[in-house]
């Protein structure tokens, strides 16, 4: 991946094509130009996407990143929010397919973006949101047959696994990634969140991560009436 940069998207059902500029009557509209490759153009349209978050990476062995919230209108993709900076796996990005449990890399592919959480009992947002209850735990035991999934403590026989509602504010909100979840493969890695970072100069352990202020921000822009994806590159 040397030579490379990190993009990651956040993705959601897409906009009917409507008429650049430059289209004229009995002419078939240009289809409006994205601000990423064309594979991954028609993995969104696939999905039905809108709205993207581009994160990018310069040198794919570093932490650092900054953001970029795009959505799709009828003349193309344009930016939503201001780009602010976010930090992601201490180990950088994997190379496609090559993220495995507990190696500190973030995954890179394109994803369903899960339900929103967080420790309070509602969040400022119009996404699914799930309050974190104190025996809520998320599986990362790859032996454990609920692996990569979220339980109650009393549930599992899992011999590792976090709790989603910690006692600092890494999980305040955050954002469910389905990374390796359908299916799970052992030993893939597991619990892929976007959430709050501890600082600038902090990685994670796999998660993309930034500012309370961006993460609000994130969470009112979020749609809910399309499928939601998040793309890694």
């Amino acid at each position: 991946m040397n030579g490379f940069r990190l993009t990651v998207w956040l993705c959601l059902g897409l906009l009917g094509a409507g008429w650049p500029a430059g289209a004229t009557a009995g002419q078939d509209p240009v289809p409006p130009k994205a601000p990423f490759p064309a594979e991954v153009v028609a993995r969104l349209d696939q999905a039905g996407a809108r709205q993207c978050l581009e994160v990018r990476v310069h040198d794919p062995a570093s932490i650092t990143a900054t953001v970029q919230a795009w959505e799709h209108r009828p003349t193309g993709w344009a930016p939503a929010l201001a780009s602010f900076p976010a930090v992601i796996g201490r180990k950088g990005l994997a190379d496609p397919g090559g993220k495995r449990e507990g190696d500190g890399k973030s995954p890179a592919g394109v994803f369903p973006l899960g339900f929103a959480f967080g420790y309070a009992p509602a969040a400022p947002t119009r996404w699914p949101y799930h309050p974190a209850a104190p025996d809520d735990v998320w599986i990362d035991d790859p032996e454990a047959p609920d692996y990569n999934t979220l339980t109650k403590k009393g549930a599992t026989t899992a011999r590792s696994f976090e709790f989603l509602k910690r006692p600092d504010d890494l999980y305040k909100y955050g954002l469910v990634v389905e990374y390796n979840t359908r299916p799970v493969v052992k030993g893939h890695g597991s619990a892929i969140f976007v959430h709050l970072w501890s600082g600038p100069r902090s990685g994670t352990a796999g998660c993309v991560a930034f500012d309370e202020e961006s993460m609000l921000a994130l969470l009112g822009w979020l749609d809910p009436t399309g499928q939601a994806h998040i793309f890694l590159h």
